[in-house]
């Protein structure tokens, strides 16, 4: 049975996309294609054909344009029985599709009508228009798809009064990256943030701390956005205790996470974040160490449930380095919250659950077609 990810917004290799989703069906017998701009055509080692195709550089609305219908083009030529599209700018195409008799999933990320409220490169007067005339786009098209993928539990809910046929996969993370539980004494003094390195993301926030911990080294790794933001941060005191990673591959990722003592997610409390699953606050877990989060009411029930870290104002840089200090003077109490942050993920929050919903929702809409 042929299955199809498109994406014209991700890159190759992209965590819940290829490694969890397309592998995750790979496994069980399914001929899966993915579909991905700029990268290179081939069948990986777990038996997923990899479709690509090169896009030069233009502006960012004609590369919109320019890749989505690529990406249809190369999707109508595989010709699979179930699509399953990663980008709201493909909502059009998925449509076009579910018109051409397939079976058609759209997996929202993101809330992203809250999540336009917060973009940087929409004009501000504009953004509260953009946000709900694409939502009642989103909705309208979403009704008329097979069904919707989503990464929470309150996506879902919105989705919920638009169509029964809709399910959150969280992105929890894969046992198999971290499988043996990382040895404290193997730590150097050194904490991490992993992730989109931007201003609503608390990173000026999370440097300026490092002044209270003098000692402690901030492993930084990610992209900026925009490039100019770096400027700013290397004025910030903190700047001397950085360790610049830039963008890291998996393999790195869990080594940066198994060396460090502490794990960082400060988002400011945009809407569209409020209610969100980090898949770094997870990925800290597994590694077994602290957690520093936003005090957001959804993250601080899951860190005071695990007993796992501490939550914080993510706007108060003192805030921040009074809950590394806290943290890091006890290396007892911060390995026994390291240990229940991991077992809490070891039961509960990992991708071998969330990848069980995933085969049901296949199963249900296979069986659908074929009765």
């Amino acid at each position: 049975m042929k299955v199809c990810h498109l994406t014209s917004a991700h890159a190759d290799g992209d965590i819940r996309i290829y490694h969890k989703e397309c592998v995750s069906l790979a496994k069980i017998g399914y001929k899966v294609y993915h579909i991905v701009p700029n990268s290179i055509s081939r069948i990986t080692d777990e038996n997923v054909n990899v479709l690509s195709f090169q896009v030069p550089e233009a502006s960012r609305f004609k590369r919109m344009l320019r890749i989505t219908k690529m990406v249809y083009r190369k999707a109508l030529e595989v010709d699979a029985a179930i699509y399953h599209f990663h980008d709201p700018e493909l909502l059009r195409y998925g449509l076009k599709l579910k018109r051409k008799g397939k079976i058609v999933i759209y997996d929202a990320h993101e809330d992203v009508p809250r999540q336009i409220l917060g973009k940087p490169w929409i004009a501000k007067p504009l953004r509260k228009c953009i946000s709900w005339l694409f939502e009642k786009y989103e909705n309208y098209v979403a009704k008329r798809l097979s069904f919707v993928i989503v990464s929470t539990p309150t996506i879902r809910k919105r989705y919920e009064k638009v169509t029964t046929y809709t399910m959150d996969i969280c992105n929890y993370p894969l046992l198999t990256e971290n499988a043996s539980e990382p040895d404290w004494a193997l730590k150097k003094d050194e904490i991490c943030y992993l992730g989109g390195l931007t201003e609503i993301r608390g990173v000026k926030e999370i440097i300026q701390s490092m002044i209270f911990v003098p000692d402690y080294r901030l492993n930084l790794a990610g992209a900026y956005s925009p490039l100019s933001f770096r400027d700013e941060l290397v004025h910030l005191d903190g700047w001397k205790q950085v360790n610049e990673l830039g963008f890291l591959n998996r393999k790195e990722v869990i080594e940066t996470l198994n060396r460090s003592k502490v794990g960082l997610v400060t988002l400011y409390p945009q809407e569209n974040y409020l209610d969100s699953l980090p898949i770094k606050m997870f990925e800290y877990m597994l590694a077994g160490i602290p957690v520093v989060a936003s005090d957001f009411p959804l993250w601080k029930s899951i860190i005071e449930d695990a007993e796992c870290g501490l939550c914080i104002d993510p706007k108060d840089p003192e805030s921040i380095g009074e809950a590394l200090q806290k943290i890091l003077s006890d290396d007892t109490r911060a390995i026994e919250m390291g240990r229940k942050g991991r077992k809490k993920v070891l039961e509960e929050y990992n991708w071998g659950i969330q990848e069980q919903k995933l085969y049901k929702i296949y199963d249900r809409l296979l069986l659908n077609t074929n009765s």
